[in-house]
């Protein structure tokens, strides 16, 4: 075999050509693992996709418990098209699911979580059931898509698997099923490669929308409805961070982007200055600035203790938004704090006194007065003070 490599060079036409050769005249090579893999490779690259699929077939048949290479097949499978082939594919989806739903926590590498584990689970679960609903369309089953979306769904709400919902509620001439799909799809769709263009899915909704309603009217207020919707949904669905704290001594917060604890417990008896921001908000990047200059005032302090805590559903935007920014204060995730200080609106500023009483709050801040008026609640707080307009508590 090495032989034949070595004969084609860099030539994948005739590496093609010289392993099949091989395989001719040793079709019961203890290579062949090796070989298939090799012929699905250069076929790939030689945009052969048919012959392609062929050997990574025979490469399933041999080690069926790779799931890598049956994923490409079944992808390789998908693409060439022909019903044989897609029941073929959507066979290997089952094999794979299966497999996946078998697994146990036992099986996890050590390097990763018991929680990493369970939702690369449930991911991996929501993607083979959107893969075989998709295959299931193209072989017009549309019972059976359309359980497999559902059941994807269901798992982990996606715009893949709504949009699917969409068009099959369509297809039955079912409109308002047809709406709400659609507009939960639209409200999903991230713009990641490979996801579902927002563009066409409103064209679909928009296009039913008309069909039920006879305009666009009311189209913008129903799609707010269903992202809030899907946001609280999404949220109630994650486990509630300090759930039984009552106070902001009781909070142990996370430090961003690393996550390490921060009980603030350990600060208790202290003065808490919190600024409550998030990533896309645009006046939160235009107050850090004033906030750092405040807390710079109090640098040598050890009573006041100054805070960024920020607020996204999406944690992972935080960590490229700090190497961007670099903000001169401590950040933290806000993880629940923000639920007991009823904060909903961003940038919002508040200043715990001692008692762990809420001494000033600033929803929003004005440019021009934001700084002074943070100043001077600072030093009210530290000489023990507590006159503001917010009075004691954690209501607004």
């Amino acid at each position: 075999m090495q032989q034949a490599i070595n004969d084609a060079g860099n030539d994948r036409v005739a590496l093609v050509r010289n392993l099949e050769a091989f395989l001719k005249k040793y079709p019961d090579s203890r290579q062949r693992p090796q070989i298939y893999r090799a012929l699905v490779e250069a076929n790939l690259q030689l945009r052969d996709k048919a012959r392609a699929a062929d050997y990574a077939e025979r490469l399933v048949a041999l080690n069926p418990d790779d799931i890598s290479i049956t994923i490409l097949t079944i992808q390789l499978l998908e693409q060439n098209g022909g019903e044989a082939g897609l029941r073929r594919a959507a066979n290997y989806a089952t094999r794979v699911l299966e497999f996946v739903e078998r697994s146990s926590p036992e099986e996890k590498s050590p390097k990763i979580s018991q929680e990493e584990w369970a939702a690369e689970r449930k991911r991996d679960r929501m993607s083979l059931l959107a893969l075989r609903g998709r295959l299931e369309m193209k072989l017009q089953d549309t019972a059976a898509a359309q359980k497999d979306f559902e059941a994807s769904y269901a798992i982990l709400p996606s715009a893949t698997a709504a949009e699917q919902l969409g068009e099959i509620a369509e297809l039955k001439k079912d409109l308002k099923a047809a709406i709400q799909q659609y507009a939960r799809a639209f409200a999903l769709a991230d713009g990641v490669s490979g996801s579902p263009s927002r563009r066409e899915i409103r064209q679909k909704l928009g296009n039913v929308w008309r069909l039920a309603r006879g305009s666009d009217i009311g189209l913008g207020e129903y799609l707010l409805l269903t992202f809030d919707d899907l946001s609280q949904a999404s949220s109630a669905a994650k486990p509630r961070k300090n759930a039984d704290a009552r106070e902001p001594s009781e909070f142990t917060l996370r430090k961003a982007p690393e996550g390490t604890p921060f009980p603030l417990k350990d600060v208790k008896g202290k003065v808490l200055v919190v600024n409550f921001w998030a990533t896309w908000c645009g006046p939160c990047h235009a107050l850090e600035p004033q906030f750092a200059r405040v807390a710079a005032e109090f640098q040598g302090n050890p009573d006041a203790l100054f805070l960024a805590a920020n607020c996204d559903e999406d944690e992972s935007l935080v960590a490229p938004y700090l190497e961007a920014d670099k903000p001169h204060t401590a950040v933290v995730f806000a993880d629940g704090l923000d639920r007991l200080l009823a904060i909903n609106a961003f940038p919002t500023v508040i200043v715990i006194d001692r008692d762990g009483k809420i001494a000033y709050r600033s929803d929003g801040f004005e440019p021009l007065t934001f700084e002074q008026d943070l100043l001077a609640a600072v030093r009210r707080a530290l000489a023990g003070a507590n006159n503001s307009a917010a009075g004691d508590g954690f209501t607004p």
